[in-house]
């Protein structure tokens, strides 16, 4: 197995595929407003997968002797010497480097934008944050979410600077309470290690019954804000609003799969289910502008 591909392991590189369409969504409705540009759809696919790669890197630094003690993730690369500190922090640094160098992608333009450049030290910092928040607050799931809200929020900032926020600030809340919510819905897997580990999580605080609610919760308002988003973007309309309503079976069906009594399908809940949600409002999107 060669290093590349353990690296690319490590990250679950696969799962970019969570984020990315948001950013892309969000982009879309900022093209039918700016001219489209080669350079900032690349410069948007650079950013999205070295941001991503550099933070689950980093995370995986932070947490390796937490993964080390956890029967679940004592087989990951760090804490099974498959991969060593010294690759993945050489991994890290060169991924931060190239988020930030790709962020100089949007100034080639007739009126360059210098957002992305000001912001990616930032957008950086924020997302390795979250790597210690569970050491503190049981609300270390939101910071996630929080920090996966930035794709769309960045997406749109790397093309139209700051002017006409609203829909992306709505496509970042949905983000941001769906990627609470699924990973709620995961961390019910670990509520014993984590108590045990005098770790914080919404499961281990309130146990797994009460925190499936509070995941339901989250993809509630997801749907609440995506329904906002409708009604607050003139590109949207009932193509949009009709595909929502696929968008929440698949949501109630992950809640279905994953029981208080029965936590062996929250992979599947994770992995699959998320990921077509993820695409499928992308593809949406693409063709409600398409027949519009």
């Amino acid at each position: 197995m060669t290093l590349t591909r353990r690296l690319l392991e490590m990250i679950r590189f696969s799962h970019t595929l969570f984020a990315l369409p948001f950013a892309l969504l969000s982009a879309a409705l900022a093209w039918s407003r700016e001219p489209f540009r080669w350079l900032d759809l690349v410069g948007i696919l650079l950013c999205m997968v070295f941001a991503r790669s550099a933070a689950m890197a980093f995370n995986r630094l932070a947490d390796r002797r937490i993964d080390a003690l956890n029967p679940r993730t004592a087989s990951r690369h760090l804490p099974a010497g498959t991969l060593s500190i010294t690759a993945v922090v050489l991994f890290t640094l060169l991924c931060s480097l190239a988020f930030v160098a790709s962020t100089l992608l949007f100034l080639v333009r007739p009126e360059p934008n210098y957002w992305p450049l000001i912001l990616s030290g930032s957008v950086l910092l924020f997302t390795y944050l979250y790597s210690f928040t569970k050491r503190f607050t049981a609300l270390a799931h939101f910071w996630l979410g929080a920090s996966l809200m930035l794709a769309p929020l960045s997406a749109w900032i790397a093309i139209r600077g700051m002017s006409d926020l609203v829909a992306p600030l709505l496509i970042g809340g949905a983000v941001f309470f769906w990627v609470a919510g699924f990973d709620i819905l995961y961390a019910c897997q670990d509520v014993d290690f984590d108590r045990q580990a005098e770790l914080h999580s919404i499961p281990a605080q309130l146990g797994v019954r009460a925190s499936l609610w509070v995941a339901f919760a989250c993809h509630a308002l997801m749907l609440g804000l995506l329904v906002a988003l409708y009604l607050a973007t003139p590109e949207l309309s009932l193509v949009f609003l009709a595909g929502l309503i696929a968008v929440g079976l698949l949501l109630a069906y992950e809640h279905w799969l994953v029981r208080p009594d029965d936590l062996t399908r929250v992979n599947r809940a994770f992995f699959q289910v998320n990921a077509v949600v993820s695409v499928g409002l992308f593809v949406l999107v693409l063709v409600q502008l398409a027949v519009r």
